[in-house]
């Protein structure tokens, strides 16, 4: 590996020079835990990883990426309380657990597909990697780092010294009680490695081992899955930065308990997408999916683009309208390579080198695609230079950030008005939006509003029928705005 790539490594609290360990680079980031559709906070996680994975092959490394499939052990508390998060997911849908994450794992996909992710090259399921979980536990058992209690295995924490170090923690002046609810536990840091099945409750996914029916405990399985396909040291371990203090640092203290041996090389964490000064989660109900984003007609790739806008180790708060500039944005940026007819022209590499040393400087400094994003900018508008070298820039710069600018796709079209009564409307469209069809349906909806509130409910009935007919779908918005998607029409 000739290029010089540096990374913000968790671990040293620094930019590190990006050594590989061996001929093939291990990268391994934790996957989706399968219960319920990933929201795009989740994704930004894997957008920054993508990135990642594309800087190393820009290096010419060889990579074997590894991102696990979580379909059981994730409670939904990290305490080691509370409910099996498939349970859960199952009870809510009335489905097997199997069919739950059947399900979540071909939408989580779908979303990879949508935002052009470049695949992993293993998707490890923890339920077919029970063997190897039980064999991680055994070993720490045998070596003296566990415990039992009347609901598992448990990792005792004050036997590894070096606990507290990866996330800064003190774990000798932890109040247990303001953590966690310590039942059984020894100390307050101590985490199941192995949870027993409730006596008299059959669960859908349990098995037998040497301490008695149950199901592994959520940080096992990262570990195990990780050393079996990457071996240690894993070169580079990815997460979400909610991972650091409780996840990632478990791992490590069971992987090098049992082992002996150094886990990972390089830990790499990205930043929370905030929405009203709080990160995006599925327990707080305030999570948006890509396929609500699509349903309003905007592309998977302008989500891709508004997370260019910050740095991956910066938060970066959501709204819509940031949403929608990034898209137009977006637009823009095709358009112009667009109308400079780069698409028709021959590409020439050799002329390219030199406008492209700034992006990989950025990109090579820690992932810098803020920064790497202005480059491509002032290369796509700069008419003085050589199209030919421009077009091959332009496409070797699209490697990293997998916005696919020489693609034109479907054109995204935003008509915004303010209707009669003064209600603000917007229209969004895959294709060109018709002025006067659109005037026609803010008035169906200002007139089923006014049926409405006169409790003429027919009127209002065929209206909304009328309304769905013409492919529209239409949405009031929190700012008392209103959306409406544009659609095939019914047949």
């Amino acid at each position: 590996m000739e290029k010089k790539l540096y990374l913000y490594n968790t671990a040293t609290r620094q930019k590190d020079l990006f050594t590989p360990s061996g001929e093939t680079v291990g990268l391994y980031c934790c996957g989706p835990t399968v219960y319920n559709y990933a929201h795009i906070g989740n994704l930004r996680t894997y957008i920054f990883e993508d990135v990642l994975k594309r800087a190393l092959l820009s290096c010419g490394v060889t990579l074997k990426h590894v991102v696990n499939i979580t379909d059981v052990g994730h409670l939904t508390s990290d305490a080691d309380t509370g409910e099996d998060k498939m349970e859960k997911g199952a009870k809510r849908e009335k489905k097997t657990v199997w069919e739950i994450a059947q399900h979540y794992t071909e939408k989580f996909k779908e979303n990879i597909d949508d935002l052009n992710i470049l695949d992993a090259d293993l998707w490890p399921r923890a339920t077919e990697h029970i063997g190897e979980m039980i064999g991680l536990v055994k070993a720490l058992e045998e070596k003296g780092f566990t415990y039992r209690t009347a609901d598992g295995i448990y990792f005792d924490t004050s036997k590894f010294p070096s606990y507290g170090d990866f996330a800064g923690i003190d774990a000798a002046s932890l109040d247990a009680g303001m953590r966690v609810d310590m039942g059984e536990k020894k100390n307050p840091t101590d985490f199941a490695l192995w949870k027993l099945s409730p006596p008299g409750v059959k669960r859908q996914m349990e098995w037998e081992s040497p301490w008695g029916t149950g199901f592994p405990g959520w940080h096992i399985e990262c570990s195990a899955m990780s050393i079996k396909y990457l071996g240690q040291p894993v070169d580079i371990h990815c997460g979400g930065a909610d991972h650091i203090r409780v996840h990632h640092t478990n791992e490590i203290a069971q992987v090098e308990a049992a082992t002996g041996k150094k886990y990972v090389n390089y830990w790499l964490h990205g930043e929370f997408l905030v929405v009203d000064k709080g990160k995006m989660a599925k327990s707080g109900n305030n999570f948006l999916t890509l396929d609500v984003i699509k349903e309003k007609g905007i592309s998977p790739l302008a989500y891709r683009m508004f997370c260019f806008t910050a740095h991956y180790r910066s938060p970066l708060t959501f709204t819509m309208d940031g949403l929608q500039a990034s898209a137009q944005s977006l637009k823009n940026l095709k358009k112009i390579i667009a109308s400079q007819e780069l698409m028709q022209s021959e590409g020439d590499p050799e002329k390219a080198r030199e406008l492209i040393a700034p992006f990989f400087d950025a990109v090579y400094d820690d992932l810098n695609v803020p920064r790497a994003l202005s480059v491509v900018w002032e290369i796509a508008k700069d008419t003085a230079i050589d199209r030919a070298a421009k077009k091959s820039a332009l496409q070797e710069m699209d490697t990293i950030l997998g916005l696919d600018l020489f693609e034109s796709g479907p054109d995204e079209n935003i008509l915004e008005f303010t209707s009669e009564s003064g209600k603000k409307m917007r229209f969004i469209s895959a294709g060109k939006i018709d002025e006067a069809a659109a005037g026609e349906t803010a008035a169906k909806i200002e007139q089923r509003a006014q049926a409405r509130r006169e409790k003429d409910f027919a009127t209002a009935d065929r209206l909304r029928d009328e309304i769905a007919q013409s492919g529209i779908v239409v949405r009031d918005m929190p700012d008392g705005s209103t959306e409406c998607v544009i659609r095939e029409k019914r047949q």
